[in-house]
């Protein structure tokens, strides 16, 4: 449930920012520290901590902040245009709270792409009404840190499977490490496998701690040595403990930029600017232009998501280091036409050496949208286009714009690999809707497939095949060992004998990129050049 009222933000002398957020269930002191990310343009939400302390004893504001300064929990914050939570219960002692406590936390915890002050505004996008403000935070990366009184409580409720609020709808959120400074009762242990850092605890209680698989044992806290050896390492997704991706560990760059572009007339969300600035996260291989030019992949994010998200639950970073290729994440790109994506890529060709006859581009759910995009108005800049997950009208818009039907794409081959989820709940595959029928029917046109899509949304009982409509002059099924799941990908030969055309249905699979997808989207696309 969201916070209807924004809390009021203090202003410290160096810059930070504190605020106070109370209920019946707890009352939490956020602390944003003072650092020099542009947090508004680059979005580090998706790998920043969700730094959690539960105070033994209910604290100052003024308290709160000098232990995170001088533990450094501040500077690991700052590192990523975070902050520091610290929670105490509503009811006004430990002994009495119980695991809704931290249910409720994190009902009002949201990773967003606007934020200010470490809080976020929750508009909604098609009325674009305030629907009210939750705390920033990553809940896939919940470190709480916990002492005494308010040890003995992570002890009893947080070492298990925690239901609640994740993501978009109903979840796990299991902390991905808890951390317990003396304790007093032993700990009531239910998920071995989460990550446990035991600090200045008795013999009797490290030893109820032996058969637990990822665990740090000190007799004393050092909170940033602690992080980047221990803590930073995980994440709780989807209720699985895996280990958090390390570019730098890959011999990769990952560098946040962003650049100044000229307000286009179909840009409702700078209409009254000149121009706007657009970010962006660019992963290459540390000796990729040794040799000179490279090829680039554009990456466009879905609604809600970040650039960052793309990158990592996608798995296009480690499409990228493995075929050693320039990947460019375009941030909040929702707010930036077509026409101003050309202008971004003007700006990446200068600052890299990129192969300008391989320049390519991909996207997920709203981002298979902006992919799409590209694939009606710029077919003659782009190599290939990998869209996911998305499949919207070609000629009216789905949410009431303006289409620039004067300039649709029609004649003008351009190699696509597109993939859908069979389960999914938007657009993805034909037999899901007819905006799906009639954008696949659109892009076989372009290409001069040999094929025609010739059946209709409503003659479902005529298809070739029950989920593409139209069957692939060669269907092959591929089988992702990672979600134990498979891939049937229908393959259109064009007119003059090339294959440039490539539909992919994901048995099992809701609304979602997966890094198998993005490994064979890459693997498609890059046999082309422009």
């Amino acid at each position: 449930m969201a916070i209807t009222s924004r809390p009021e933000v203090n202003v410290l002398a160096d810059g930070g920012k504190t605020w106070e957020i109370a209920n019946e269930k707890f009352v939490v002191k956020g602390y944003i520290p003072a650092n020099k990310l542009n947090g508004a343009i680059n979005n580090y939400s998706f790998m920043a901590p969700l730094l959690i302390v539960l105070e033994e004893n209910k604290q100052t504001m003024e308290e709160a902040v000098k232990f995170a300064d001088s533990t450094g929990l501040a500077g690991i914050a700052a590192k990523s245009d975070c902050g520091v939570l610290f929670v105490y219960p509503g009811c006004g002692d430990w002994e009495n709270a119980d695991e809704s406590l931290y249910v409720s936390l994190m009902a009002e915890i949201k990773m967003a792409p606007d934020y200010k002050d470490g809080l976020v505004e929750d508009i909604d996008f098609f009325t674009h009404q305030n629907k009210g403000y939750y705390i920033r935070g990553t809940k896939f990366h919940s470190y709480v840190y916990s002492f005494g009184k308010s040890a003995d409580y992570a002890a009893k409720y947080l070492l298990k499977t925690v239901e609640g609020e994740f993501l978009w709808g109903p979840g796990e959120i299991t902390p991905a490490m808890v951390s317990m400074e003396n304790l007093t009762a032993m700990p009531e242990i239910e998920r071995y496998e989460m990550p446990v850092l035991s600090v200045g605890n008795s013999t009797e209680i490290n030893e109820a701690f032996a058969k637990c698989e990822r665990k740090l044992i000190k007799d004393k806290a050092d909170y940033v040595a602690d992080y980047e050896l221990f803590v930073k390492k995980y994440r709780m997704w989807c209720g699985v403990i895996s280990e958090e991706a390390n570019v730098e560990e890959l011999g990769m760059v990952e560098e946040a930029g962003s650049c100044m572009v000229k307000v286009s007339p179909d840009n409702m969300a700078f209409k009254d600017c000149e121009e706007h600035e657009v970010g962006y996260f660019a992963y290459y291989n540390k000796d990729a232009f040794d040799n000179g030019p490279i090829p680039l992949v554009l990456g466009f994010h879905g609604m809600g998501d970040s650039s960052m998200f793309l990158t990592y639950v996608s798995g296009w970073y480690q499409v990228t280091h493995r075929h050693g290729f320039l990947f460019v994440s375009i941030e909040n790109h929702l707010s930036i036409p077509a026409d101003e994506v050309m202008q971004i890529l003007d700006v990446v060709k200068e600052r890299y050496n990129v192969d300008e006859h391989r320049i390519y581009a991909i996207g997920f759910s709203m981002g298979c949208g902006k992919t799409w995009d590209l694939f009606e108005r710029y077919p003659s800049v782009f190599a290939g286009v990998a869209p996911g997950c998305a499949l919207f009208p070609v000629y009216s818009h789905p949410f009431g714009a303006e289409r620039h039907l004067d300039t649709l794409n029609k004649d003008t081959p351009l190699p696509i690999f597109y993939s859908g989820g069979d389960k999914s709940h938007v657009s993805e595959l034909p037999v899901q809707s007819a905006w799906a029928v009639e954008r696949l029917r659109y892009a076989m046109e372009v290409n001069k497939c040999k094929k025609h899509f010739d059946f209709t949304f409503e003659d479902q009982s005529n298809w070739d095949d029950p989920l593409m409509a139209v069957k692939g002059d060669r269907v092959e099924r591929l089988y992702d060992e990672s979600r134990d799941a498979y891939m049937n990908v229908h393959y259109f030969d064009s007119e003059d004998g090339v294959c440039r055309t490539a539909f992919a249905a994901v048995e099992g699979q809701m609304h979602e990129y997966r890094p198998f997808t993005a490994e064979l989207g890459w693997k498609f696309i890059s046999q082309f050049t422009r």
